[in-house]
């Protein structure tokens, strides 16, 4: 009996479960053994920058963890299974062939990396994202009308009857020009051939139910109208001169 406990006990020891590799989001640092897995799979789920709860009221923690924990893992599943033993291009870089491509899961499971990616940044806690800088706003002004012109239409492109079913609603640079337009599943506006507008995002909202049904349910403006208390405006700043010079965000 003392020799079959040590036996079990030795197994057990020997048994680590495989861990989830994690980056963080907008960092370039990386340990030894995150370097290691990441020449076998490129794209890896990041960190978020905030605690679960960070983003409360507007988004619950519970919330958060599922949507982090379980769906944006899910997609890098999928696009780590779709691309294994193929060429592994930045994210960024994947969106434009997503749609004509025609490989297996890019579309998808790409697609809802590179959103998620962007999502988790576009967002912070009340109170430390800033403010649209000076140069944003006279954008927002000149094709809004104002700020809260640009909320009426980001509202009005975000209900169940503009954007029936799963998608993303954005803000883009189109040309020189801010532009709203909304997307399905999990498409974005860098893909060539997506429905909507094409374009550079700077600011988008994840208008899947997962995203808000726990605290939301069937409420899904109540959710839109609350997601502005949590605009990381210092990274839209960023994005939009990027994007200005032609460069969409990176991960």
């Amino acid at each position: 009996m003392v020799l079959f406990l040590g036996l079990v006990c030795g197994v057990l020891a020997l048994q680590v479960d495989r861990p989830v590799v994690r980056r963080a989001v907008g960092s370039v640092a990386t340990t030894a053994a995150t370097a290691v897995v990441a020449s076998v799979y490129a794209y890896e789920l990041p960190d978020l920058p905030y605690p679960y709860e960070a983003l409360e009221p507007s988004i619950d923690a519970a919330t958060m963890k599922i949507h982090h924990d379980k769906h944006h893992a899910t997609y890098i599943a999928g696009i780590n299974a779709a691309l294994e033993g193929k060429d592994q291009p930045p994210i960024a870089d994947l969106m434009k062939t997503a749609i004509s491509g025609g490989v297996k899961g890019v579309r998808n499971s790409g697609g809802g990396v590179y959103n998620h990616d962007f999502f988790w940044m576009v967002m912070a806690p009340k109170g430390d994202g800033g403010a649209p800088s000076e140069k944003l706003s006279a954008a927002i002004d000149k094709a809004f009308g104002s700020m809260d012109g640009l909320k009426e239409q980001w509202a009005a492109a975000a209900t169940p009857a503009a954007r029936f079913g799963s998608g993303w609603v954005w803000l883009i640079v189109d040309g020189n020009t801010l532009k709203i337009t909304s997307t399905p599943n999990q498409d974005n506006p860098l893909m060539k051939g997506v429905e909507g507008t094409e374009g550079i995002p700077i600011l988008g909202i994840d208008v899947w139910e997962h995203a808000y049904y726990l605290k939301y349910q069937n409420r899904r403006p109540e959710y839109v109208a609350a997601w502005w208390d949590v605009v990381n405006w210092d990274q839209v700043n960023a994005w939009y001169d990027d994007a200005l010079a032609g460069k969409p965000p990176q991960f």
